[in-house]
């Protein structure tokens, strides 16, 4: 089994920078791909980011050049920790983000609790 915790989110003004954090715990071994998604108010969940195992990075068309994922895995310690480094914000990116976690399959392991992110000024 796969645990994810996020952190990070929170009330920002238009413009400003939030990061968000995901590590996960357990059989991170089964882990591929991370990703973030988001859920606004009555709208579906969509994909924010992805990043996978070797690095190569996937953005929606609406983050492109603001957002930024990255990852810190560490076989040793057992760690795997994504993150989302989020800048000029808009009120549209005003929604909740989940993590998740996939297999190479594309197989879904788990997801995270989420965390609400709130821009307005």
């Amino acid at each position: 089994q796969v645990q994810l915790v996020e952190s990070g989110g929170g009330l920002v003004q238009p413009g400003g920078p939030l990061r968000l954090s995901c590590a996960a715990s357990g059989d991170i071994f089964r882990i591929y791909v991370m990703g973030w998604y988001r859920q606004a108010p009555g709208e579906v969940r969509e994909m924010v980011a992805k990043i996978s195992r070797s690095g190569r990075q996937t953005y929606a068309d609406s983050v492109k050049g603001r957002f930024t994922i990255s990852r810190d895995r560490d076989s040793d310690k057992n760690t795997d920790t994504v993150y989302l480094q989020t800048d000029s914000l808009k009120p549209e990116d005003t929604a909740v983000y989940y993590c998740n976690a996939e297999r190479a399959s594309g197989a879904i392991l788990s997801w995270g609790q989420g965390t609400q992110v709130t821009v307005s000024s």
